[in-house]
């Protein structure tokens, strides 16, 4: 028989187990190729010219979507290799040399890469234009996308898949020049571990798996709590428990915790029980590897997905937190603007906001003494700018102080998550020149996070404003330190269908722009972290649907080499008198373990870690974490689905 026959039959055998590796390798090349044709579609281009750090953003997502499709098609490959190891080894039985056995297996890899290659950038052309609407509508930008097909992402996308089909067929030839012919019959069973009992040593390690992993998640809620010169540290330490025990955890705990519970039912096994316990026990030892890898995978990619997706969602309140109001301008900066808007009869409501500085050492309002704690705030004297009640209470008007009570309120952002101040203590500041210091004690009554005043003021969004009895605040006044600002002007439009003429007129009459500083208006700041925020999540959510397909894929490689090399104690279960729901059962629990419990520790390590510094990305945390979940559960359930419907499958065919 001819090579190119041996090859076709072979490939026609094999079918049935290739066809998702082959779908899944078809989907690789068209994400690939589609985002590499994004990067050279005209108007993606429009976009993100003006941006280099799109552009960088770009590019480093493309490297990092080469090293998930290459790490997805050399494991799922020594899976496959793995699986057909007898195959390889009749081969040699009947006669036929290492080298022709290369020759076979590299045909059939070639074939199957040229033909995923044609159909995922066919597939890739067709999809990119999609890609590019989903880009340009994160980005809400109006544009006409066509469908535009790139030579420069064709010829990157035939060199780098390639370079893989090289180092893919290294790794087959490798693989079967090592090994001898009696280990290729007994390769699929080889890492199997049959548990007869415990020693105290490992239910010892099992345990410590589980407290590495609690103190993983413990560390990361106190992450901003310790010395910040620790921070890469703990940070280090943190990533090293977590994985570390997640590993102990699949390699000792979970074997230990399915052998109790056989044990506590004294050898009176159900067929539940040996379809669904004893694998998993069973299998741990070759498992624990890859589960755990599957699980950091998880863990990693949907961190980093909800992160860039608390920020994007974020985008709003975060310019708003810098820019309070539709409009805002200093001094009287805007007169102009405002004479504008009445001669265009656009309705407005404006609100001034006094303004006067003192220096004010926040340390005082810590909790915990911040000398001990690397604390920023730690003997530094800021300028804090004060502001009278009669002014704030145009936005809030039942709030009241006198005397020497006032309101810190403009505290928000990542610095009152991590240095939250306290109410009902005092604080010492300071007013009037450096010939004459006037001291003053204020007592904090309440510690409020609505913004008011610009973050051009505060030098930064979220930097705090005292609220001072009016009588207090002329008081100030005569011993005043040097204020850089001592008034702000705050515009709302009540009509939100002249903001288009409004932004005009504001940008015409230069109201914005003050002493060499430029404040934006809320539009334009929103937009402006639209356009860096749009940007970051596509790209995120892009690896993340990589990452998802390569754990997902994974999983469901490994189930069907189990159903297979299963599939003898099916055929037996059958002869004896059980029936296909009976088996099912134990599968259904087999199941829910192999993808639920990676995919719970996963969604674990995610909250732990996002849970530990959302706040530095933005303002919400909930909604977005849990559309994040919901979309890689959903997924996950399919994978789960795809691998229930295969081992039913092989149920049926085994009687």
């Amino acid at each position: 028989m001819s090579l190119s026959k041996l090859v076709l039959r072979s490939m026609k055998k094999n079918m049935k187990h290739y066809y998702l590796y082959f779908f899944a390798l078809i989907f690789s090349v068209t994400l690939y190729f589609s985002f590499v044709t994004l990067q050279n579609n005209p108007e993606v281009l429009a976009t993100v010219q003006k941006s280099g750090t799109a552009t960088a953003g770009f590019e480093a997502a493309t490297y990092m979507l080469y090293f998930i499709i290459l790490f997805f098609v050399l494991y799922a490959n020594h899976l496959f290799m793995k699986r057909r190891s007898k195959e390889i080894g009749l081969y040699q039985l009947i006669g036929m040399t290492k080298g022709l056995i290369v020759r076979l297996l590299a045909v059939e890899s070639i074939l199957l890469f040229v033909g995923a290659v044609v159909l995922g950038i066919l597939a890739g052309f067709f999809s990119s234009r999609l890609f590019a609407m989903i880009l340009l509508r994160l980005l809400e930008k109006e544009a006409l996308v066509t469908m535009t097909f790139s030579t420069e992402a064709l010829q990157q996308s035939i060199v780098v898949f390639a370079i893989l089909l090289v180092i893919v067929l290294v790794q087959m030839a490798w693989m079967i020049y090592r090994v001898s012919l009696l280990s290729l019959f007994s390769a699929a069973k080889q890492a199997d571990e049959r548990v007869k009992r415990f020693s105290p040593l490992q239910m010892a390690i099992g345990f410590l798996g589980l407290v590495l992993i609690a103190y993983g998640y413990y560390a990361s809620t106190k992450l901003f709590d310790i010395n910040s010169y620790d921070l890469g540290l703990n940070m280090i330490i943190i990533l090293a428990t977590t994985i570390g025990g997640t590993f102990l955890v699949f390699r000792f705990s979970v074997a230990f915790i399915m052998n109790s519970i056989r044990l506590k039912k004294n050898g009176h096994l159900s067929v539940h029980d040996v379809l669904a316990l004893t694998p998993i026990m069973h299998r741990m030892k070759s498992n624990a590897k890859s589960l755990t890898l599957i699980t950091v995978l998880t863990g990693v990619s949907l961190g980093i997905t909800t992160l860039a997706y608390i920020a994007y969602y974020s985008s709003e309140s975060s310019a708003y937190s810098q820019v309070p109001g539709d409009y805002v301008y200093l001094e009287d900066n805007g007169q102009e603007f405002l004479k504008k808007l009445e001669e265009n009869n656009i309705a407005f409501d404006k609100k001034d906001y006094r303004l006067q500085s003192v220096s004010a050492p926040l340390s005082q309002l810590l909790s915990e003494d911040p000398q001990n704690s690397g604390n920023p705030f730690a003997s530094m004297v800021g300028t804090v700018y004060t502001t009278p009640l009669s002014d704030y209470q145009q936005i809030v008007p039942e709030a009241f102080v006198s005397g020497k009570d006032v309101i810190i309120t403009n505290y928000g952002g990542y610095m009152a998550e991590m240095f939250p101040l306290e109410k009902e203590r005092d604080i010492v500041v300071t007013t009037g020149s450096p010939e004459a210091y006037k001291e003053e004690t204020f007592h904090v009554k309440e510690v409020r996070h609505e913004s008011i005043i610009s973050g051009t003021v505060t030098s930064g969004p979220g930097g705090p404003i005292f609220v001072v009895p009016d009588a207090l605040f002329e008081k100030l006044a005569v011993h005043a330190n040097y204020s850089q600002w001592h008034k702000q002007t705050s515009i709302n439009l009540k009509d939100k269908s002249d903001l288009a003429l409004a932004e005009k007129l504001y940008i015409q009459t230069g109201a914005g722009v003050i002493n060499n500083y430029t404040l934006l208006s809320y539009e334009e700041e929103r937009k402006e972290n639209i356009e860096t925020l749009g940007i970051t999540i596509f790209t995120t959510a892009f690896l993340g649907l990589a990452f998802l397909m390569t754990t997902g894929s994974i999983l469901y490689f490994k189930q069907m080499s189990e159903a297979e090399e299963e599939r003898a104690s099916y055929t037996i279960l059958r002869k004896i008198g059980f029936a296909e729901k009976d088996i099912m059962k134990g599968i259904y629990m087999k199941q829910a373990f192999n993808f639920g419990v990676p995919l719970i520790i996963g969604l674990l390590h995610s909250y732990f870690a996002v849970k530990s510094g959302w706040f530095l990305f933005g303002s919400e945390l909930t909604v977005p974490l849990w559309i994040a979940m919901s979309c890689y559960i959903a997924l996950y359930a399919i994978f789960a689905v795809l691998s229930i419907g295969y081992y039913k499958k092989v149920i049926r065919e085994s009687l």
